[in-house]
């Protein structure tokens, strides 16, 4: 008599389902253990359709949870491969990631696994041979004790004195050196590494660097792989063939037998979090596994999340401070405008940026033109005291909207008639300020016409091919000036490179949202670090209408502590992360007023649930309003416990059936409320 299988299926449905074993099996299919069979696809029925699950057990009798009769269990079709793709340790991640991110277990599974159907060979990054810059090298004392520190504990009893580590310091300091020789000690102890990048496109450089240093014992995982090539990485990886695996967010799941450091670069990236169901965030997934596991994370960034700031200041995490530039350039000198004073007041580019742009190009030197395309157009302000409109809950800067001249919230849903005086000095001198990016481009390309120019952003490059063609374009001196969004910030080095000019500062600023400030700072900082690697004549032009808010002045003078320490002192203040938890709810509809009742009633149930302490905000229009057709509503949950929130939002989730033309998502710590 045929036995039980558990299966799970990509359904969003919390459960699995029980299938007889394939009827036509091999000899070593019919007597395969429990743990031989745990793990491996298997191919089902599932009403009319065919699916692929996962095994996650095997019974002899029909197992007491199953909802249904014997009558009802049908037999699998087959087994699609002959091993396990799927390991005991992954799946405890998965029933976390289920349970802490509020998806289902098959959401959570599937996220994790390559969806091939066959192996077949890899095509793995191209590397140039000149690079020679990226071989050992030897340490700096700061370097040499960060990687003791990394690495201090019993090595013989597997355990670490401390499991969460910080490498800290400004751009070209040598942080990838400290992440790779840490590394290296790791595989030496017979363990695997995972490496995370935000970007691989975006990171050559660190994938170079370790493939040239480990061969091939590296894996990288990236989105240029076909589903069957990411299939045979995933194998390579489970027979231990590669030991330290690189990629972007999805790679923390990578399948390392014995894994003993998860190393995250550029922690600070909102990349890392994940925009579909299951919403998760890779550094939180990170903590869980090194945690459960007893083994290091080691995070590094010259702008660390605020989270991360708070939790060093907390000894929660081990901070290590890199202090110097190792490639023997200089922080480049910034320099402020401030974009009101310009007598032309349609004007992109300040006159100070366009002659340092002459200079640059006129000495056979580079440029780098940062644009932010999430920037609103519209915000309120004042040109003679330089005050703007902010929610009196939220302190989140207001955005006009001009079909119903309103300024609103977009976490509360307050809203106000826009002033005719400024509020604060009573000036008439009022208005709204912003430019979009095609004009910012057609600007550049009028006033420069005889310089090339190349455009890096997600949609001037279709492939990962295209993006690396550009980035080792412009590397290579085929280009002048190259403008790009916030994909140029991230970790890339160009020799040549003199001066960055960032075009319009407050955009980021004006995003209603209470990270406006953090990410503001970051990016300046970021894309100013690009400049002055190699030589120590790097400049760096800021534009903005408000210089002299806290966060690009303190971008600007390099004051890093003050701006992380006023800013903890805002958020403590206000009740926001990491003084608070949050969990959002967002509500889309093709059909006008759906999303909005179907929110106003979600509402409604989620008071009669949430505990004291718990605050609702909302229903509001979410910023972007509408997406792709979809109006959009939200609900956000606020408290200092975030089991108290996980709790009221199962009871909706699974206790609520919204209408059928409205769908629901449910994101626990969001890094995005757009």
């Amino acid at each position: 008599m045929s036995r039980y299988l558990d299966v799970v299926l990509n359904l969003p449905l919390n459960q699995s389902f029980t299938y007889h074993e394939p009827l036509k099996m091999n000899d070593a299919e019919s007597h395969a253990s429990e743990e031989e069979l745990f793990g491996r696809r298997v191919e089902v029925r599932f009403g009319n359709r065919k699916m692929t699950g996962i095994v996650v057990g095997l019974h002899d009798t029909l197992p007491e949870t199953c909802p249904v009769g014997e009558e009802s269990i049908r037999p699998a079709t087959r087994y699609v491969d002959e091993e396990k793709i799927l390991t005991r340790e992954l799946y405890e991640i998965a029933k976390w990631i289920s349970s802490y991110y509020i998806a289902s277990i098959g959401e959570a599974v599937f996220t994790m696994i390559p969806s091939g159907r066959r192996e077949s060979d890899s095509s793995g990054f191209s590397f140039s041979e000149d690079e020679s810059s990226f071989q050992k090298r030897d340490l700096s004392d700061e370097q040499k004790k960060a990687v003791e520190g990394i690495l201090g504990g019993s090595e013989k009893s597997g355990e670490r004195a401390n499991l969460f580590h910080y490498v800290y310091g400004m751009t070209g300091s040598g942080k990838t050196e400290v992440f790779l020789s840490a590394a290296e000690k790791i595989l030496e102890e017979g363990k695997g590494v995972i490496y995370l990048v935000p970007e691989i496109g975006l990171t050559p450089q660190v994938v170079e660097a370790s493939v040239k240093r480990f061969g091939s014992t590296a894996a990288v995982l990236h989105s240029g792989l076909t589903p069957s090539q990411r299939l045979s990485e995933w194998r390579r990886i489970m027979r231990k063939e590669a030991r330290i695996v690189i990629g972007a967010r999805s790679a923390v799941f990578a399948p390392i037998p014995s894994l003993g450091m998860i190393i995250i670069d550029e922690e600070h990236d909102g990349s890392y979090k994940a925009g579909n169901a299951p919403r998760y965030h890779a550094r939180q997934v990170a903590m869980h596994r090194c945690k459960t596991l007893g083994i290091p994370l080691v995070m590094g960034s010259a702008t660390p999340s605020l989270e991360a700031w708070h939790s060093m200041s907390q000894n929660q995490i081990v901070c290590h401070k890199l202090s110097q530039r190792l490639a023997g350039g200089a922080m480049p000198e910034i320099k402020a405008v401030n974009m009101s004073l310009e007598s032309d007041s349609d004007t992109c580019l300040s006159k100070a940026l366009s002659d340092e742009i002459r200079e640059t190009v006129k000495a056979k030197r580079q440029v780098i033109l940062f644009l932010n395309r999430r920037g609103f157009t519209h915000f309120f302000r004042c040109t003679v005291c330089g005050f703007e409109m902010k929610c009196k809950n939220c302190s989140v800067s207001l955005t006009y909207h001009k079909k119903e001249n309103r300024l609103r919230c977009h976490y509360c849903g307050y809203s106000i008639q826009p002033p005719h005086q400024c509020p604060k000095c009573g000036s008439l001198d009022v208005g709204y300020r912003g430019f979009g990016t095609e004009y910012i481009e057609n600007e550049v390309r009028a006033r420069f016409p005889n310089e090339r120019i190349v455009r890096i952003d997600t949609d001037s490059t279709k492939g990962k091919d295209e993006l690396k063609q550009k980035i080792d374009d412009f590397k290579a001196g085929k280009y002048d000036i190259l403008l790009g969004t916030q994909m140029v910030a991230k970790g890339l080095n160009f020799p040549n490179l003199k001066l960055v000019g960032v075009v319009l500062a407050d955009t980021a600023l004006h995003l209603p949202d209470f990270r406006a400030a953090e990410r503001t700072f970051s990016l300046i900082t970021q894309v100013a670090g690009r400049a002055g690697r190699f030589f120590p004549d790097g400049k760096v032009i800021v534009q903005s209408y408000s210089p002299d808010m806290e966060p690009i002045a303190l971008a600007v003078k390099g004051e890093t502590e003050k701006f992380y320490s006023n800013e903890i002192a805002q958020r403590k203040i206000l009740g926001f992360p990491p003084f608070s938890r949050l969990l959002r709810f967002v509500f889309r509809s093709k059909i006008p007023g759906a999303a909005e009742n179907a929110a106003e009633g979600a509402s409604n149930i989620l008071r009669k649930h949430v505990e004291k302490g718990t605050e609702i905000l909302g229903p509001s229009d979410c910023p972007i309003e509408m997406i792709a057709g979809n109006h959009r509503q939200q609900i956000l949950l606020r408290g200092k416990n975030i089991a108290s929130l996980q709790k009221a939002a199962v009871l909706l989730i699974r206790g609520y059936a919204p209408p059928n033309n409205v769908y629901v998502e449910v994101d626990v710590d969001p890094v995005s409320l757009m």
